[in-house]
């Protein structure tokens, strides 16, 4: 029995239709949805940290020594970065002034004579921080140093002042909390690596809950007098779940006393 080729064709045709109608149909999983506040929105509220090596480096960095007297311990730990494309985009004068923090970050990183981290730095350091939140102000509050932010949810105002953790205002956009803040002085680093700003920084935050235990953070960062133009960082961040959980206290400020009064000394250590 002779088949066309017309009819080899219209088999083919068929048999693809009853093998893709025969197979399983998967709907696409619905985005998670946290649980609700009091006041209906998204509840936040827990413990959390990351766990990314961006306070060494926010770029992609490799392995590389510490101080000389601390050896192994003192070594920085490679990391995949977390701004996206890979890159900060400094003007030429802000780019020298990069170059010139890093040579001198073993003494002049504001973590290291215990200052306050700013934001986004905060959110990625080393430490855990907790999220307290009510319907009209969000706490975070970090075990380092007790740092601390309040973003006002409904009382919107200009910073009064510059300070080192600027001035937060916050707003939700469905499960995000998105947290405008200005009002930053030009003192804190984004990471121990010298990458800096000016006091014209400005940082639009989103915090969205992916599962019980994570959040997606993300941060768009915007100053003229630095960058060419804004960039976005973003990462995962983490709920700590150990039995009792709680912030314990960091007070750096005296291992920081030698580094930043040493001078005074009558016999200044070296």
């Amino acid at each position: 029995m002779r088949v066309s080729l017309k009819g080899l064709v219209g088999f083919a045709l068929a048999a693809a239709v009853f093998l893709l109608a025969a197979l399983p149909t998967t709907a696409q999983a619905p985005a998670y949805k946290a649980p609700r506040a009091p006041d209906g929105k998204p509840n936040l509220n827990g413990i959390w940290q990351s766990l990314s090596d961006a306070n060494w480096d926010i770029l992609p960095h490799s392995a590389a020594p510490g101080p000389p007297a601390l050896g192994a311990l003192g070594a920085i730990p490679p990391g995949m970065g977390i701004v996206e494309g890979g890159e900060l985009p400094y003007l030429p004068e802000a780019l020298a002034k990069k170059k010139e923090n890093f040579e001198k970050r073993w003494t002049e990183d504001p973590e290291a004579r215990c200052y306050l981290p700013g934001v986004p730095r905060m959110m990625y350091m080393p430490f855990p921080f907790q999220i307290i939140q009510s319907q009209k102000h969000i706490m975070i509050v970090s075990a380092y140093k007790g740092a601390l932010r309040t973003i006002y949810m409904d009382d919107h105002k200009e910073a009064p002042a510059d300070s080192w953790m600027g001035w937060s205002n916050g707003r939700w956009e469905g499960e995000t909390l998105v947290v405008d803040s200005t009002g930053f002085n030009d003192r804190s680093w984004f990471d121990r690596a010298g990458n800096h700003h000016s006091d014209a920084l400005h940082v639009v935050e989103r915090f969205t809950a992916t599962s019980p235990d994570h959040l997606l953070y993300e941060a768009t960062i915007e100053d003229p007098k630095t960058f060419s133009r804004p960039w976005k960082i973003s990462m995962p961040l983490y709920r700590r779940l150990e039995k009792n959980v709680q912030l314990l206290e960091f007070r750096c400020v005296e291992y920081s006393e030698d580094l930043i009064y040493g001078h005074l000394r009558k016999q200044p250590t070296k």
